[in-house]
């Protein structure tokens, strides 16, 4: 019998696949012992919560310690794990400890999941993959527990240890606190691993292989790729540190009023860091100021590094725009970092994926503020924390995200807004339309006025 998926693509078998496992999820959530009342939470919120996870977003309908039994936050967890590192990698990590010959066809989907140029060597990366998330997931999980210990039973710890470091490294807001971290808001241990996880695991797996190499000598130099992603992610999370510290603390904001110089340093860090698709908060973000909302929104909608458990249009398409405007405005014809030359297609790409981007927050904004009844920044911070896969919500006024406020329609259409941030707006496109057809023909180059 003909296979029904032999004629797909990398990309239409990879958004099929992560839709494959959120349906897998939502019929695992929506059973009653994963309720921690026994009763069902309802298909279209196991539905929210299974896109929620698998997207590593962090956005939450129910709470997740209270509404849910232990059984449920397993699955949760499982669903941010599969969901970070890709359901095909997770797939062939299985292949592999099965012993099962990874043909060519996989081979495509794995590299299209991992974002890697080249297919050469890709069953060894995927390898390192499975051992740097392995090794950074323990070492995270230990020092949680070790610290939680001093709060909880040994075998308690453990496991918030474990999720917390699961659930960071993948880049998912998810906590088993029901006011997330706000409790440990000056914790230097909590923030610090969280920090840590969350830096780790938005930075890309192409990054790690990268650093190996040139510290094993096997390159002379970084890669352009490696450069533009640590220079773009430091330069990021320290201006928004800083805008977060001015704003909050001589602003309007009531979020850090009585807080320490030392606790408003690390809550502007971590936030600062965490809106980088974490989505983990230790202060109400809707006390925050409108200002440090805006700088949370840029930070969201930018987002983690290519190859990475986050989401975003991603620090390197926002560093090739910079340079590239940069290099307009002083009249050079080519776009240089570094002193390497980025190429024109590279740089429309990273114009056509931000154009994309806006777009579909545009639309998912519009539809919204028809379907809710909810302020205009409160909707556009919910939908870009959705698109960025990122978590942070300004609240439904207790422990809930602001999507527990909206109908039907409403949850939809930020479930929707998830699944398109995590696979990317190229990705689904490219999905749809079963790849590229070439171009037979040209017009002749027309004149038009701009500006």
């Amino acid at each position: 019998m003909k296979s029904p998926f032999k004629n797909w693509t990398p990309s239409q078998v990879l958004a099929g696949g992560f839709l494959a496992v959120i349906l897998a999820g939502t019929l695992f959530l929506a059973l009653p012992f994963s309720a921690s009342n026994g009763v069902s939470i309802g298909l279209l919120d196991a539905f929210f919560t299974s896109v929620s996870s698998v997207c590593v977003t962090g956005l939450i309908v129910k709470d997740t310690p209270a509404d849910f039994s232990v059984f449920g936050q397993i699955i949760i967890m499982l669903l941010v794990q599969i969901g970070g590192l890709g359901y095909m990698t997770s797939a062939s990590v299985i292949y592999l400890i099965a012993g099962k010959r990874i043909g060519l066809a996989e081979r495509l989907i794995m590299r299209e999941s991992l974002n890697v140029l080249s297919m050469e060597g890709l069953v060894r990366f995927t390898k390192g993959v499975l051992y740097i998330t392995l090794v950074i997931e323990g070492i995270a999980a230990v020092l949680l527990t070790i610290r939680f210990t001093r709060d909880f039973s040994f075998i308690k710890a453990l496991y918030f240890g474990v999720f917390h470091s699961v659930t960071s490294f993948n880049n998912a807001g998810f906590s088993l606190f029901s006011d997330n971290l706000m409790g440990y808001r000056g914790d230097v241990v909590i923030n610090t691993v969280i920090m840590a996880n969350i830096i780790l695991g938005g930075l890309g797996f192409i990054i790690f292989s990268d650093l190996y190499r040139y510290i094993k000598k096997e390159i002379q130099n970084l890669s352009l790729h490696t450069k533009l992603t640590l220079a773009t992610s430091f330069i990021l999370t320290l201006s928004g540190a800083v805008l977060l510290f001015v704003f909050e603390s001589y602003g309007s904001s009531n979020t850090m009023q009585d807080a320490s110089l030392f606790d408003r340093i690390v809550v502007s860090l971590f936030h600062s860091v965490s809106a980088r698709t974490a989505g983990f908060n230790s202060v109400n973000i809707g006390d925050m100021a409108l200002d440090s909302l805006f700088v949370l929104i840029v930070l969201m909608v930018i987002g983690a590094s290519p190859g990475s458990t986050g989401g975003g249009i991603k620090t390197t398409t926002f560093a090739i725009m910079m340079v590239a405007l940069w290099s307009a405005v002083r009249g050079r014809n080519d776009n240089t970092v570094f002193r390497r030359r980025i190429s024109v297609e590279i740089v429309a790409r990273a114009f056509l994926l931000t154009t994309m981007v806006t777009i579909i927050i545009i639309i998912s904004t519009t539809l919204l503020l028809l379907t809710e009844n909810i302020s205009l920044m409160q909707t556009l911070f919910e939908v870009a924390s959705a698109f960025g896969t990122v978590g942070l919500s300004t609240g439904d006024g207790g422990v809930l995200s602001l999507s527990g406020l909206f109908s039907s329609a409403g949850k939809i259409i930020i479930s929707i807004t998830m699944y398109t941030g995590r696979l990317g707006p190229l990705l689904l496109s490219i999905a749809i339309v079963k790849g590229r057809y070439p171009q037979r023909y040209r017009y002749p180059e027309g004149k038009i006025i701009i500006g």
